[in-house]
């Protein structure tokens, strides 16, 4: 069965709001055969990497940039991972309080480093997601999940 990993750093109430989003639209009754696992960004590992067909990275734009954890996620799996999961789809979510910029700027130069295929649209939200932030969130996990059903 093709796995979808969720690697997110959700240290506020608006950024558990959009991942609850992302994995609802992920877990979609519609969306069959696919399996969605969910890892903190401090915990995701190389073999959880491996093991997904697919990601979606969940970030707070800090300063302009993204996550300490998802850089430390990027840095512990980039070179155990980097021939294996080339053309994998991914699909990225960032709250920012100030300009998201850099941080997509930074995904954007690591994920083409992986070769990962971008499979959406970023989403990014300021401030406090207004529903079709939110409703932009649940399309983002669908379209990726979606992409992954046999």
């Amino acid at each position: 069965m093709p796995s979808l990993l969720i690697i997110h750093h959700t240290p506020s109430p608006f950024m558990q709001e959009m991942f609850e989003a992302v994995v609802s639209g992920a877990t979609d009754p519609e969306i069959e055969g696919v399996d969605v696992v969910r890892r903190p960004a401090l915990s995701v590992s190389p073999t959880d990497v491996l093991a997904a067909d697919g990601y979606i990275l969940g970030t707070p734009a800090n300063l302009g940039y993204m996550s300490g954890a998802l850089k430390v996620a990027f840095d512990t799996i980039y070179y155990p991972c980097l021939d294996s999961t080339r053309g994998r789809p991914f699909g990225v979510y960032i709250h920012a309080n100030q300009g998201a910029e850099g941080a997509q700027r930074a995904i954007t130069s690591i994920t083409t480093g992986l070769g990962w295929v971008k499979a959406a649209d970023d989403v990014v939200v300021s401030g406090k997601p207004p529903k079709a932030d939110i409703e932009a969130c649940w399309e983002l996990g669908a379209t990726v999940a979606a992409q992954l059903m046999g």
